[in-house]
């Protein structure tokens, strides 16, 4: 319907009594997230989803989709919200201008040592390009990507969402020739299509994709144009070979979805990559579960190196999907670590806490369990961590 403005109309319009310009904006908001929220509904009404790779053997699979491997802690459990009232409040808090998040001092970055990066083809390396997004070099020529996310917003939406607070510690057109991609799980700070696709049309051809069940699918049809031939998928426990390496796909506590109506439609993990000589693990997003028992019981060797989420855990509902500081660190005993680095803070305000809070509540947790500095830390973002490197050289956070 259109409306006119003309003169004549002018005089049989209902006069707005005035308040404010944020009054008329914070109105405009709620009639935006009401509007949102029941298309949401009604698109969720119809759609339903078929999990193509049901194994009714499996107990973590759904006709469909997936399941966690035990139930969630209740301390953590969420106040109950009707579906309305929780996607309301999803949509203001990616509306929010995040100014309760900022940090206390500015996040650390640093500029990337391209030249080592480019030229490392023997050493163990790990560079934070910020967020869950890290550069892992092997020690036996292969450049990993881990859940690579390049742009400004972790988010459908170019205008909200996610925004993030400092650029990517390395660039898309920086970074030297990817072998493999691997994703964790669908969630948009994890999972970016205008990323993967930049990487899909590398120079030198694409790099193989890592996946776990599902979000396969959703690269053929949104990055690979339909081909599946750079294209690996597994089910939890499930590994796969690459150049001297066994990658191999966990189970985490966690959940997936990038709609209002696939929740759960992918499966999600964390990630191993072995080889002679170096274990790497890479926690994606968790919930402290059991899981971590059993992903310890299968490599009794433990890890040499691990990337561990530590933010996102307020309010405290959050931690069923992320780990505190605490956590986190307890993760890294279980696990038997020899040297972690907290991911998962300081780039996009996922939780409600300060982006740089994690690291402070890192140091905390690390002293109540007696876990020396240097033996889980964080990267300045831009940062590489190297085998030979000396604790001194490790970037760390107040």
């Amino acid at each position: 319907m259109q409306i006119s403005f003309a003169r004549a109309d002018r005089r049989r319009r209902p006069r707005i009594p005035y308040t404010s310009c944020t009054s008329i904006a914070q109105l405009a908001m709620r009639l935006l997230f009401r509007a949102v929220v029941l298309t949401f509904a009604l698109l969720a009404a119809g759609c339903s989803h078929v999990n193509p790779y049901y194994d009714a053997s499996k107990p973590h699979h759904r006709q469909q989709g997936f399941a966690n491997n035990y139930p969630s802690n209740p301390a953590y459990a969420r106040p109950p919200q009707g579906f309305f009232a929780g996607w309301a409040a999803r949509i203001r808090n990616w509306s929010d201008d995040g100014s309760a998040r900022l940090p206390l001092a500015p996040v650390p970055t640093v500029k990337p040592d391209l030249a080592f990066i480019h030229a490392n083809r023997t050493e163990p390396a790990l560079t934070w390009i910020g967020h869950a997004s890290f550069l892992y070099q092997t020690g036996n020529g292969v450049n990993i990507l881990f859940d690579p996310v390049f742009e400004d917003r972790a988010s459908p939406l170019s205008f909200a969402g996610p925004k993030r607070q400092q650029p990517p510690g390395v660039l898309l057109s920086e970074l030297p020739r990817i072998d493999a991609v691997l994703i964790s799980h669908s969630h948009y700070d994890h999972l970016s299509g205008d990323s993967l696709r930049a990487l899909y049309r590398q120079a030198g051809g694409p790099p193989t994709f890592y996946v776990p069940l599902g979000i396969d699918l959703w690269l053929m049809e949104n990055v690979t144009g339909g081909k599946r031939e750079h294209i690996v998928r597994l089910d939890w426990w499930e590994k796969a070979s690459f150049h001297g390496l066994d990658l191999h796909l966990l189970p985490v506590h966690h959940w997936s979805a990038r709609t209002p109506w696939d929740r759960n439609a992918t499966l999600w993990g964390a990630w191993a990559v072995t080889r002679p000589g170096f274990n790497f693990f890479f926690s994606g997003d968790l919930g402290y579960s059991k899981d971590i028992q059993d992903i310890a019981a299968r490599f009794e060797g433990g890890f040499d190196l691990a990337a561990i989420g530590i933010g996102a855990y307020q309010p405290i509902w959050y931690r069923n999907s992320h780990v505190s500081p605490d956590e986190a660190v307890r993760i890294h005993r279980e696990l038997r670590v020899r040297r972690s680095v907290g991911m998962h803070w300081g780039t996009f305000p996922m939780g409600q806490e300060r982006i740089d809070q994690a690291p402070r509540d890192l140091a905390l947790a690390r002293q109540a369990q007696g876990v020396a500095d240097d033996a889980f830390f964080v990267l300045k973002i831009g940062e590489t961590w190297r085998l030979g490197a000396q604790p001194a050289q490790v970037g760390a956070v107040p």
